[in-house]
């Protein structure tokens, strides 16, 4: 579908490690001209790391720019150039929960505040899971923690995982679980 914005110019405002923001001059459709803000984001990723006893594990850090402590799955961005956000998926996994995986399973993406932000973020399912040593980032405080996979589900629902990749992608999974995959069906108790 052919756009019915048109860009008259645009300019760098702000630009940091992680993110760009540029003000463009647009024409709107039907509206007339104005300015419009983006954030530019490096694509990136989000995993749901599920073992063989059914716990995925969660990352817990505190959030600033929402002042609270979050739980979410493990994600991260990309680095300039990379473009095979499997790969950068498992780095991730590594570096922030000390897990890596044999299995992968690509889960499709989300447009993370696509009125404001560029930010995809490509997601995946793990299994086949071992232990490594984490290394997060040296800006990071990150507490690892593994639930059972229905209770990271409940707590999608609830509000408690309330980042919305990581309640996107749990609940993929669980989607997935009920409609096509066997061998991602809940164990037999």
């Amino acid at each position: 579908m052919h756009s019915p914005w048109k860009t008259l110019a645009s300019r760098l405002v702000y630009e940091n490690a992680w993110i760009r923001v540029r003000e463009d001059r647009i024409e709107r459709p039907h509206h007339g001209e104005g300015i419009y803000g983006v954030v530019e984001i490096r694509p990136s990723v989000g995993v749901v790391a599920l073992d063989a006893r059914d716990q995925v594990v969660l990352v817990g850090q505190w959030r600033y720019p929402h002042g609270k402590y979050s739980w979410e799955i493990p994600r991260g961005g990309s680095h300039d150039g990379e473009t095979d956000m499997q790969a950068v998926a498992a780095r991730e996994l590594r570096e922030e929960a000390g897990v890596e995986a044999a299995h992968w399973t690509p889960l499709g993406g989300v447009d993370v505040c696509n009125g404001v932000t560029t930010d995809t973020q490509s997601l995946y399912l793990a299994t086949e899971l071992a232990l490594c040593a984490a290394r997060p980032d040296p800006e990071e405080d990150i507490a690892v923690r593994w639930m059972p996979f229905r209770q990271a589900v409940e707590w999608s629902l609830s509000g408690e995982i309330a980042e919305c990749c990581s309640v996107a992608a749990l609940l993929r999974v669980e989607a997935l679980r009920r409609t096509m995959s066997p061998q991602l069906q809940y164990p037999r108790r």
